[in-house]
């Protein structure tokens, strides 16, 4: 894996949630204020989904006393918190564009009845525990037909080691005693 692929890879969220054009979603989004951090929730339909890793975002539009407020939110920004699904809407289009046209209750989707409201989540990592393994184990995992006992083949690696060592300090002397007669 290059660089930026592991950086991104790093900022992903672990889950996140199913995001689906045309339904209506709570979006808890951390807003700080000096000193003071508070959450905010910002109820409206999804007009559009775009991007993916970690340059995911999707865009919300609500009414608020008469005026249309939309806005975007990254996906995997630590700013939002969670995005709760409030009703499934029917869209037979990706980006519901249309509905900044309209007023009142034109300016919804029609309810998918028949549908669950769940809020499912995408994992994308897994959050790994690992366990310190013994030696036994790493030797076992290595080699699953031979086990051979992790005690014996220890000093047979260290005198190869010493052995490699000690020739290498003979072959510097040599060529120190080369040097010196020339």
């Amino acid at each position: 894996m290059d660089i930026i692929k592991s950086i991104e890879h790093e900022q992903l969220k672990n889950k996140i949630p199913v995001l689906k054009v045309g339904n209506t979603v709570k979006v808890h989004q951390r807003i700080k204020e000096g000193n003071r951090e508070r959450i905010q929730v910002f109820e409206g339909i999804i007009i559009k989904v775009q991007g993916g890793g970690v340059n995911q975002t999707f865009t919300v539009r609500r009414i608020s006393y008469g005026v249309g407020v939309e806005k975007t939110f990254l996906v995997h920004s630590p700013l939002v918190e969670k995005v709760e699904l409030v009703r499934v809407g029917k869209a037979r289009r990706a980006k519901l564009f249309y509905l900044r046209d309209r007023v009142g209750k034109a300016a919804k989707t029609k309810e998918n009845l028949g549908a669950r409201i769940e809020n499912k989540e995408i994992t994308l990592k897994e959050d790994l525990v690992e366990e310190p393994a013994s030696q036994e184990e790493v030797a076992v995992e290595a080699a699953p037909e031979e086990a051979p006992a992790v005690t014996e083949e220890a000093p047979v690696v260290e005198e190869v080691v010493d052995t490699v060592k000690e020739e290498k300090v003979e072959t510097v002397k040599d060529e120190e005693k080369k040097e010196e007669t020339k």
